[in-house]
């Protein structure tokens, strides 16, 4: 897909943060949208952004987690738009939490959005892209994708599935030779409502503040803006990427991993250890 211009795209979480602000750099390529979130103030949010553009945009209150909405979604977007040419199954969520104190409520309530909505979306939507003759599928992982931290493992698990499964998928779909393609981006520190909006659990919170805190924190460390993201995002999809690193922090992270498989772990405890006698606090990216 080398232009956006006539194109449709669906993107989801597109009420905030990367959704966003990938939906306002396709409105300025002329690309038509569907757009969907659980936020449906957000929602109207972007739309006020997107006035200007002469785009045609829909609005689906869409939860990831619900295989018939996402699938509803799919084709309330073929009909109103008649095609859809690219799928960006961005929607996720954060959980601060040991494996030992996690429970499996909060478990269940991140895999469902931050993986089975991507499962879903790919598998609901891709058909239909298929059937455009110019199609793409961008699954967000995450930094996180790639390296695990403590405290997060429900989310490590969500997204380096995510990384499997689009990986995999990018395989079959090369192996077909047909029209569609994938992508798998890998976030660092984007400044989005991801923190503040995420559960911390007691021992996750690393005993100091609470989410107010933790959203600060955040917002000081990360290095990108959405804006930055959506530019990297379409950028890879235009290149045919099929890996797409965000910002310095997660370059830096990918090529410690690479040269530290198993050694990185050990500084990053080291680490741990230091923050928590700090007070400091785990975040997700």
């Amino acid at each position: 897909m080398k232009n956006f211009s006539g194109k449709v795209a669906a993107i989801t979480g597109a009420g905030s943060g990367i959704g966003q602000a990938t939906a306002i750099a396709l409105a300025k390529s002329g690309c038509h949208l569907s757009l969907s979130d659980v936020n449906d103030k957000g929602l109207a949010q972007t739309l006020d952004k997107l006035q200007p553009y002469r785009v045609k945009v829909t609005l689906h209150h869409v939860d990831v987690g619900d295989r018939a909405a996402v699938y509803q979604y799919a084709e309330d977007t073929v009909k109103e738009h008649g095609k859809v040419n690219l799928i960006i199954n961005n929607a996720g969520v954060g959980l601060g939490e040991t494996v030992e104190a996690m429970s499996y409520e909060n478990f269940e309530w991140l895999m469902n959005i931050n993986f089975w909505g991507v499962v879903y979306g790919t598998k609901a939507f891709l058909p239909h892209l298929k059937q455009s003759g110019d199609g793409h599928v961008v699954n967000i992982s995450s930094i996180f994708g790639i390296i695990g931290v403590p405290t997060q493992s429900a989310y490590n698990a969500a997204k380096f599935a995510v990384r499997g499964f689009t990986e995999s998928l990018r395989e079959e779909l090369d192996l077909e030779g047909g029209c569609v393609s994938a992508t798998c981006v890998h976030p660092g520190g984007v400044k989005t409502n991801i923190a503040r909006n995420s559960r911390m659990g007691e021992m996750g919170s690393m005993s100091m503040g609470g989410q107010d805190e933790i959203a600060a924190m955040f917002d000081r460390i990360a290095m990108s803006t959405p804006e930055q993201a959506a530019k990297a995002i379409l950028g890879g999809v235009q290149k045919n990427q099929r890996r797409v690193l965000i910002g310095a922090d997660a370059v830096l992270m990918d090529t410690t991993q690479r040269l530290m498989p198993t050694g990185y772990q050990r500084a990053l405890e080291t680490l741990f250890r230091m923050n928590k006698g700090r007070g400091a606090k785990a975040t997700t990216v």
